[in-house]
């Protein structure tokens, strides 16, 4: 991090008025993983969804052109790609003129998955088609949610003893909360989420798992660190035959970030955007 620029204390950030693949910093997965103990990637399975709704670029005309962008990052790319130099290199589009949408994703996939070294899916959708993919999709986990409990909060740090069992009763259940807020690790803004974890196995105690994700609230990581993290913590310490955690982040410059991960190759939730996005 010590040779980008990003987060830096500069007076004025400089847009580029050209395409400039070479705004994207990438960073590499492994080092976090390991500070929290993963040494094996093959513990899960997931992806990271980033949205991106500020996309625009210039038509061979030079008329501006707008779509919304979803990319999916395989959760074995070797780095993962920081949130804002990804919002320079989408902005670097704003003033270059394309031939045709084809262009810009070819331009998109293979950018992506030379900075982040692995398997990267884009989807761009053009204004005649935003009815149709995003109508009635604003919704909230219809889920239990874990914000009901009336707790008192020590401390504020991630702390993996607050998760235990309630019982030795195997059940399957998926629980939420809005209450995760993370800081950047790069400029240290805040970063809220919801959260969702389904897990089969003995029953974890709820209002401890409430407590654990609260402590995240002054936690300095990445989004994808954070929900890799939680994971992480809940299959040691509680041991469920299954577990899945997926947090859907609001939206920063144009962006919201959604990793999924699972001990089991299963379909991932079905995006829907929540009230906050």
């Amino acid at each position: 991090m010590d040779n980008s620029i990003l987060g830096k204390n500069i007076a004025k950030t400089e847009y580029s008025q050209q395409y400039n693949y070479n705004l994207l910093f990438p960073i590499p997965r492994q080092p976090k993983r390991e500070e929290i103990g993963i040494l094996n990637n093959n513990i899960f399975f997931g992806a990271d969804i980033w949205n991106a709704y500020e996309f625009s670029w210039l038509n061979i005309k030079g008329k501006p052109q707008i779509a919304i962008l979803e990319f999916t990052f395989d959760s074995n790319t070797i780095n993962i790609v920081e949130s804002k130099s990804f919002k320079l290199y989408l902005n670097s589009f704003n003033q270059t003129k394309f031939e045709n949408i084809e262009k810009i994703k070819s331009i998109l996939q293979n950018d992506l998955k030379s900075a982040v070294q692995g398997m990267v899916n884009v989807r761009i959708f053009q204004p005649n088609e935003f009815d149709k993919q995003f109508k009635n999709q604003l919704a909230q986990p219809q889920v239990l949610c874990l914000d009901r409990l009336d707790i008192e909060i020590e401390k504020y740090i991630p702390d993996s003893n607050l998760l235990f069992l309630e019982s030795d009763n195997r059940i399957e259940e998926v629980l939420y909360s809005d209450l995760l807020k993370s800081n950047c690790l790069v400029t240290g803004q805040p970063d809220w989420a919801t959260i969702q974890i389904g897990y089969n196995g003995r029953q974890i105690n709820q209002e401890g798992l409430l407590k654990y994700l609260i402590g995240f609230r002054n936690h300095q990581e990445f989004h994808e660190q954070c929900v890799e993290h939680i994971f992480y913590d809940i299959m040691q310490k509680c041991k469920p035959v299954k577990l899945w955690v997926y947090a859907q982040y609001t939206r920063r410059g144009g962006l919201d970030i959604n990793p999924f991960r699972s001990n089991t190759n299963m379909q991932m939730p079905k995006f829907k955007r929540l009230a906050r996005q």
